[in-house]
């Protein structure tokens, strides 16, 4: 195993299928595996005029971003573990080495590789992630930092945190942390949920490596990053996060940031009620929605008719329900623009609104509004229409 350069081009670019063995691995990997990893680019053949192809790119998850590895079969030889390409900047990953060095190298899954299990893959790409993140944090804890050095014994404890060198040719060289918070199963709080993997809340924190200590050193830079599946049930990108007061480290700041961050998700599972008596409360006025959102809560629509005009409401119900009020949309059921598609309204929120209002009442004033607001869109329908003929 052995740095690569992932920019490089493979040895012969194939369109050919992967090896049958090799294939039942990669697909057992991308489809039951907890780490979102990802297959990029093309797969490829080490040979010309091969039967099959036995070569890939896999981005595995690492620091809230990825690392790219080349893993190589040998489609003549399908049966033998694949050999691994790691990133141009890893020369000292090495290991093969390493487990070598210490003894272990019988625990490794290379060890009893098994070409008939479908899941050798993806236990060497889990055991060769797990001695990457403990080799990026033997490399962070030898930078000549003081204030590294510090950070990383007092938080290098906490559970599941990743630590990596940054190198950067116009400005010195960072340290970046992912450091996980709240030990929740956020399954738990959105029954029915259809995530796949686990999600969760990191700070990241990035430091700029220094020889020198000030007395009073800068502030990291902060951000909160979720994965992408929890944003349609808490928003990090509306979270303030709480200030850096000068002298700080990340052992003060992890657990102020904890609490206040608690307070909100707690809110925001609370927020999932909210929104689901407001959609049953539609169906006494405008009737039975005729979809709807059943496990945020984010969305449903109603069929409306006023006289002979038949129009749909679309409402957009925000994370921040009741504080924020729901996105309506109208949209024609028989009126279409020049493309033959139905024409809608702009988005609307300038009616009657009042997060203390019960939903009953919430929904009257919405139908109350669109009693004459209908009337208005029937109109930009009609327009539309005779424009297109």
């Amino acid at each position: 195993m052995a740095p690569s350069t992932y920019s490089a081009a493979p040895a012969s670019s194939s369109a050919a299928p992967l090896a049958p063995l090799v294939d039942a691995q990669l697909n057992f990997l991308l489809s039951d595996s907890t780490l979102p990893v990802k297959q990029v680019g093309q797969i490829w053949s080490g040979c010309r005029n091969r039967r099959y192809a036995d070569r890939f790119t896999l981005a595995i998850p690492f620091c809230l971003d990825y690392v790219y590895w080349d893993f190589m079969y040998n489609a003549m030889y399908p049966k033998v573990a694949p050999d691994v390409l790691f990133g141009p900047d890893d020369e000292g990953f090495q290991p093969l080495v390493d487990y070598d060095d210490t003894g272990n190298g019988d625990k490794s899954c290379l060890a009893q590789w098994d070409f008939r299990d479908p899941r050798g893959l993806m236990c060497l790409v889990k055991e060769l992630r797990l001695l990457y993140i403990e080799y990026q944090k033997k490399r962070v804890a030898e930078v000549d930092d003081a204030r590294l050095k510090f950070e990383l014994s007092t938080v290098l404890a906490k559970e599941g945190i990743e630590v990596c060198m940054v190198s950067l040719t116009d400005r010195p060289d960072e340290v970046k942390f992912a450091v996980p918070l709240l030990d929740l199963d956020f399954t738990k709080l959105v029954p029915g949920c259809p995530w796949k993997f686990p999600q969760k809340i990191h700070l990241q924190a990035i430091f700029p490596v220094s020889r020198s200590y000030p007395s009073v050193p800068p502030a990291p830079r902060l951000k909160l990053i979720s994965t992408p599946d929890l944003k349609s049930f808490f928003s990090v990108d509306g979270f303030k996060l709480p200030t850096w007061i000068d002298g700080m480290c990340m052992a003060e700041y992890i657990p102020r940031l904890e609490e206040n961050l608690q307070i909100q998700v707690v809110e925001a599972s609370a927020s999932i009620g909210s929104r689901r008596r407001f959609i049953e409360a539609l169906a006494p006025t405008f009737g039975r929605p005729l979809e709807a959102d059943a496990i945020f809560c984010r969305k449903a629509t109603v069929l409306s008719i006023s006289g002979i005009f038949t129009f749909l409401v679309h409402f957009a119900i925000p994370l921040q329900f009741p504080k924020q009020q729901p996105i309506l949309t109208l949209q024609s059921s028989q009126h279409c623009n020049s493309q033959g598609i139905p024409i809608t309204s702009h988005p609307i929120n300038d009616y009657p609104w009042s997060p203390r209002w019960d939903p009953t009442e919430m929904v009257e004033r919405i139908y109350d509004f669109l009693v004459d607001e209908c009337q208005n869109f029937k109109k930009l329908c009609s327009d539309g229409c005779s424009q297109t003929r």
